[in-house]
């Protein structure tokens, strides 16, 4: 699978789907995620995310995480919130909870991040993440996740 296509995504494991977003110019992840299949990728990604949560990493970790995905089609931006909570881990489409931590970014950073394609501290450095909260959570999150390699 060389094209990054959001209707083959769901059966397209999480290795699979690293190496897409690696492969594929930002210029057309971009234009899919101003797309209608903008909703259907980023439900995939966070309903994966409890999948790949490292309980043995954890700890006894307990946070409320927004994640802000800038740039939707109307302007808007949707955010989901990640529950890390006794050694699991639950994700909802909308914040119902005061988090620990927000992190606000565009699709193509977003899915870089996602897919370890991208390098969240200097997305940091540079203004492509922004981080409000508990920074040493927000530098310790890709260690309670398997993050594919591409």
């Amino acid at each position: 699978m060389s094209d990054f296509d959001p209707t083959a995504f769901v059966s397209v494991g999480p290795k699979e789907f690293a190496q897409l977003v690696k492969s594929t110019p930002d210029a057309k992840i971009a234009e899919i995620m101003a797309s209608d299949a903008r909703g259907k990728v980023l439900d995939q990604v966070f309903e994966r995310m409890p999948a790949l949560f490292r309980a043995d990493r954890a700890g006894s970790t307990n946070a409320v995480i927004h994640w802000t995905v800038t740039g939707r089609p109307d302007g808007g931006s949707d955010t989901y919130e990640v529950v890390i909570e006794d050694g699991a881990c639950t994700v909802n489409n909308t914040a119902e909870r005061d988090p620990r931590l927000s992190l606000t970014m565009g699709p193509v950073d977003f899915l870089k991040i996602v897919s370890g394609s991208g390098n969240p501290v200097m997305m940091f450095m540079t203004g492509k993440l922004k981080a409000k909260g508990d920074l040493g959570l927000a530098a310790n999150i890709a260690n309670l996740f398997d993050i594919p390699k591409a």
